[in-house]
């Protein structure tokens, strides 16, 4: 991968929080959802609830779709990512503890409304592992993106 665009997609991931994650429901229609995430370089991690659709989805096909981006005042403005991706079921206890810390430093204000942490056994935590990257920019034209390869 390109050093600049590494930079560009790490960039925008930082810049962010949630993303909007499509799974397969059963009857192969795709369910999109709105999720709070976190990244370590280009793996993502998120959290469900263990009997949530998402879960159960996940568990039958870890294909998923998904999309970072934010609202912006001009059309030329806009960008963001799209991925098409691997989310996987973090069981590894020391990997499940990175990524809850991970995920409550994306939101430091919350500390002035403290919550409980969520334990590994209280939420299923996933690591998304993208596949393909594609880096949306319209600041370079009209719906202009660069595709990205992650594999090999």
């Amino acid at each position: 991968m390109d050093e600049a665009i590494r930079h560009t997609i790490l960039a925008l991931l930082d810049q962010h929080r949630i993303m909007t994650i499509a799974t397969l429901r059963p009857d192969g229609w795709p369910q999109a959802t709105t999720v709070g995430y976190a990244n370590d370089g280009l793996t993502l991690y998120f959290l469900c609830g263990p009997d949530s659709q998402k879960a159960a989805n996940l568990a039958r096909d870890d294909r998923v779709s998904l999309t970072i981006d934010h609202d912006t005042p001009q059309v030329m403005e806009i960008a963001g990512l799209s991925m098409a991706a691997r989310a996987h079921a973090v069981t590894d206890p020391a990997e499940a503890e990175k990524a809850l810390r991970l995920l409550m430093s994306r939101y430091p204000e919350q500390d002035s409304v403290p919550l409980p942490m969520p334990t590994p056994a209280d939420v299923r935590l996933f690591r998304v592992t993208p596949v393909v990257i594609s880096v949306l920019d319209y600041a370079k034209g009209f719906g202009h993106t660069d595709l990205v390869s992650c594999q090999g």
